[in-house]
């Protein structure tokens, strides 16, 4: 292990202590956690079947490129395997030698048992709607937790957790979006469900946001430079490798995205505008005391979102839809 990897374990050590503390602040009690079933039809009640036909009816009203949308949302939080194993893998989330999890392993369990009710309900609902294939929306699935993702963060945590922050920022944005497009359509549901994964994101993104404020307090160069780091590299969504049956790696996300942006979901200017909020949280104008290459990041990154502003205002938008989804029906 080198200087660098010894010197963030020993911050994660450190702020073990916090992360403890934070398992209580930004998750929510099991007991009283909302769950899928909370909100989806019940099947052993005499209404059931006029419940899935109502729900039915109300989703006929969702467009085309919303129902591919919340299909693509539904397969990447279905990926959860993929992101448990990453998170795994950082350095200072572990077992110790006793056998019992450090702080910052109980955070991951923690987190991903709360996401993995995220899948759970988008997968019935799209299931009891009638509008999507689910045999291929399954196979889409395999296949993403099957290929994996490439964040290009490797084991480092500081990378990782502005990953995480930005992340879990963009798909609080994207459920958000996607509830209030249900609204419009009368699929009062698909309103409440998404607004209630919306939340659960957003308590997620304040969480790993103060993870890094903690970092920048005991080690704000390498933290600065992490971060710029992430920003050059430019933050890629966890669903990049998506696909469909017969089609390369990577082939249908660029769809995904495309309808994502015709319909304002999530677009260009969400990335630029998460970017300016984690500028804003962190206090990154304010940090002082830097080295002479963490005072450089600190210019890149306080400059950075002018700079993609002025190449967003230069891009068209996405083209009208031609491509057909082989997860919707016709």
């Amino acid at each position: 292990m080198n200087y660098s990897a010894l010197q963030r374990k020993e911050v994660m050590n450190h702020l073990e202590q916090t992360a403890s503390q934070l398992l209580d602040k930004f998750l929510n009690p099991v007991d009283t956690n909302w769950q899928p079933a909370d909100m989806l039809p019940d099947a052993t009640s005499e209404n059931f079947f006029e419940e899935v036909k109502l729900l039915q009816e109300r989703a006929k009203g969702l467009s085309y490129d919303l129902v591919a949308v919340l299909v693509g949302d539904m397969i990447t939080e279905e990926a959860l395997p993929t992101y448990e194993s990453w998170l795994a893998m950082v350095d200072g989330i572990a077992v110790r030698e006793n056998g019992m999890n450090n702080a910052w392993f109980q955070w991951l369990k923690s987190w991903t048992a709360e996401e993995n009710r995220h899948g759970d309900l988008l997968n019935k609902y799209l299931y009891l709607s009638g509008r999507v294939n689910m045999r291929e929306v399954e196979v889409s699935t395999q296949y993403l937790i099957a290929d994996g993702f490439d964040i290009q963060t490797g084991g480092d945590p500081y990378r990782n957790f502005v990953y995480t922050s930005f992340q879990e920022l963009a798909t609080q944005v994207s459920h958000r979006r996607v509830a209030i497009l249900a609204k419009e359509v009368g699929d009062t549901l698909l309103h409440k469900m998404c607004s209630m994964v919306a939340s659960d994101e957003g308590r997620h993104a304040a969480a790993y946001s103060t993870f890094i404020e903690k970092i920048f307090e005991v080690d704000p160069n390498e933290m600065m430079l992490a971060f710029e780091d992430m920003m050059k590299k430019k933050i890629v969504m966890p669903a990049h490798f998506l696909r469909e049956t017969g089609i390369e790696i990577g082939s249908t996300f660029k769809h995904f995205t495309d309808a994502a942006q015709r319909i304002g979901v999530y677009t260009t200017q969400d990335y630029i505008e998460i970017m300016q909020t984690l500028l804003r949280r962190w206090k990154i104008d304010q940090k002082t005391g830097l080295n002479g290459a963490a005072q450089k990041a600190q210019d890149y990154l306080l400059r950075l979102p002018d700079r993609l502003t002025k190449i967003a205002e230069r891009m068209h938008t996405a083209p009208a839809l031609e491509y057909k989804f082989k997860w919707i029906n016709a």
